[in-house]
């Protein structure tokens, strides 16, 4: 372990006048690598000298010869400046076509329905050896698996984070009605009428049957009559294709499911706010290179997903950047 006590007594750059010293054996030429004037290199010898109880280097003619205290205690000291070189330089840019080791990341399923294929065919492209693992999640859970590792990053609508995380926006996700136009017999757009007076199918993983759509009629004095209320996305389809009825779902969901299931989409016949939907990350990896990397990676292939889906949405690159913290200085 150790001494704090006598490191508190050394200054670094005291042993790094030292080793200079040590390579040149003159004063006039460790000074200038040092961009030191000699009388500041003379003063930082004269504290080496306090600080050891050893003159360290004699004059002799136009050099310098060390004691042998000096050359006893030099390789230890060189070791020790190079590990701290070593140290602080600077990492070597994450290589995803070389990494082996797996990603993991927190989607709601309506979100991982959207990007989580297209994440893995991005990633097996550039990082071949990588595996990606999707972690289902509450949104009440995120932040406790975040803290636990359960996951690098959670996509979800996140609540205000605590200082040691960091929330990032991505977009705006807007809510659209999806049906089976054959059993509804219902063309797009929807009116109000027809969308109040029709079944409806909710998704909620508490059960819950009331949503802010209700909030949305009620003030237009409309009611909806709720059928049926399933936990996860992935049952809507086949309920949506088994009845007359019509889900009020994410707008990146909703085109995923009308592609592959031949559904009709329509704009809701009333304003519904969107929602803020975000990254959530550990301040901890805001600046590793691999964490960079995948949130870069995640973000386009967002971008492209929903480019593709024909949602209209800005996705923000702010989960990307990094900016190093101002430190408050030391009272």
């Amino acid at each position: 372990m150790m001494n704090d006590a006598v490191l508190r007594k050394i200054d670094l750059n005291l042993l790094l006048a030292f080793s200079v010293l040590m390579q040149e054996r003159n004063v006039s030429r460790a000074a200038e690598r040092l961009l030191l004037g000699q009388p500041g290199l003379s003063a930082a010898l004269r504290r080496l000298r306090e600080t050891l109880d050893d003159e360290l280097f004699v004059r002799v003619g136009r050099g310098l010869q060390p004691t042998p205290r000096a050359l006893s205690i030099a390789p230890a000291i060189e070791d020790a400046l190079s590990g701290i070189e070593r140290a602080i330089r600077p990492p070597a840019a994450f290589d995803p076509a070389d990494w082996h080791g797996e990603f993991r990341i927190g989607l709601c399923d309506n979100l991982e329905s959207s990007f989580f294929g297209p994440l893995v065919a991005r990633l097996r492209q550039l990082a071949p050896n990588a595996r990606l693992t999707s972690v289902g999640f509450d949104r009440r859970d995120a932040v406790r698996l975040l803290d636990e590792g359960a996951f690098e990053f959670s996509i979800s609508v996140h609540d205000e984070p605590a200082s040691w995380h960091v929330r990032a926006p991505l977009f705006e996700q807007a809510s659209v009605c999806i049906y089976d136009a054959r059993h509804l017999n219902c063309a797009a757009p929807l009116s109000l009428k027809q969308f109040a007076t029709a079944p409806h199918v909710t998704v909620s993983l508490e059960g819950a049957t009331s949503s802010g759509v209700d909030v949305a009629l009620a003030r237009l004095g409309h009611r909806r009559q709720v059928v049926a209320t399933v936990p996860r996305f992935s049952a809507l389809p086949t309920t949506l294709k088994a009845i007359p009825a019509i889900a009020t779902v994410p707008e990146a969901i909703a085109r995923c499911m009308a592609q592959l299931h031949d559904l009709t989409i329509s704009k809701p016949p009333f304003e519904l706010p969107a929602d803020p939907v975000t990254m959530l990350y550990r301040r901890v990896d805001q600046a590793d290179s691999r964490s960079v990397w995948f949130r870069r990676l995640f973000v386009e292939v967002v971008k492209d997903a929903l480019d593709a889906s024909g949602c209209k949405m800005d996705v923000s690159t702010d989960a990307c950047c990094y900016d190093p913290p101002v430190l408050a200085e030391a009272v």
